[in-house]
């Protein structure tokens, strides 16, 4: 079923997680129930009157979601995700491992292999048990299938107070210019979000990553999302970074016969991205869960219905 009724009586349950300090509120929501209009999941995402967020991930069966319910025979659970200004997204790669998390928290799953259903499509999922060396993934730590990175042929063009960069466009179920600059303090203050020309390359929006290199495969990164700003990490957007860096370095697998691997630095922590011969693409870090506890149902009522509706940037 899909929610109809904006009207909550009973207090909701709400988790608050991160990974790589790309932090999200959980709402556990197995049935679908709970009605989170715009203006909710941009109340609860703010950081002065909410409980605060990069996003907000609903969690939801995939068989109790309209847009989910084609998948439920190979992904029992949907990451419903919307961006911290309540507009909704395709993909959240740090979301995606939280979501794992919560769901082996919630002992809805044990560690190894799990697929979760998303907007940008199924993704496969590996929870380390311990140091797992087949992986390279340290304790604790989630890997990621995130697809095939696709990469249109628009040139574009990234500009910030008087300087611009060339952008390679990169899509992983979401769109990214990823630009090399000589210093991530090019990027600016990165409130806002940093003109891409041609816009009508990105008609509902992008996310720009600015990134320098820290070493042969080691790279770092700032990242503006669009309707979140600035973030301490963007999984997807670190994929995006590795596969420009790939083609810039010469090394792109599917040529090579090899996959290759980066170190990705944000803000938050690091990442770390392989892309296969195959064009499929892991991602490898951590995520945590922090805290707990129950909105109260009247709060909720009046941060559905006071708040203006966020803008949808698809």
């Amino acid at each position: 079923m899909d929610p109809v009724s904006t009207s909550q009586t009973a207090p909701v349950a709400f988790l608050k997680g991160h990974g790589t300090e790309n932090d999200f509120v959980i709402v556990p929501d197995p049935d679908n129930v709970i009605d989170l209009p715009s203006r909710a999941v941009a109340a609860l995402c703010d950081r002065r009157a909410g409980i605060g967020g990069d996003g907000l991930l609903h969690v939801v069966r995939s068989a109790a979601h309209s847009e989910a319910r084609a998948m439920a025979g190979e992904a029992e659970w949907f990451m419903d995700y919307r961006n911290s200004d309540g507009s909704i997204a395709e993909m959240c790669g740090n979301g995606v491992r939280v979501f794992a998390r919560y769901l082996q928290r919630a002992g809805h799953v044990t560690a190894g292999d799990l697929a979760i259903a998303t907007r940008g499509g199924v993704k496969r999922v590996h929870l380390a048990k311990s140091a797992d060396h087949a992986t390279g993934a340290e304790d604790g730590d989630i890997t990621v299938r995130m697809g095939r990175a696709v990469l249109p042929d628009d040139g574009v063009t990234v500009a910030v107070g008087g300087r611009e960069w060339p952008a390679r466009n990169v899509n992983m179920g979401n769109p990214h210019a990823v630009a090399f600059v000589d210093e991530l303090a090019h990027a600016g203050n990165l409130y806002s979000a940093p003109p891409v020309s041609p816009a009508s390359v990105y008609p509902d929006g992008v996310n720009v990553e600015f990134v320098v290199d820290r070493g042969p495969r080691h790279v770092a990164l700032r990242v503006h999302e669009r309707g979140s700003g600035e973030t301490r990490s963007c999984g997807t957007g670190a994929c995006a970074v590795a596969v420009a860096a790939a083609r810039r370095d010469g090394v792109d697998p599917a040529v090579t016969g090899a996959p290759v691997t980066y170190t990705v630095d944000l803000p938050g922590g690091r990442l770390v991205i392989t892309e296969h011969p195959d064009g499929e693409i892991d991602m490898t870090g951590p995520a945590v869960i922090v805290a707990e506890g129950y909105l109260d149902p009247a709060w909720l009522e009046t941060a559905s219905s006071t708040r203006p509706e966020a803008r949808s940037n698809g």
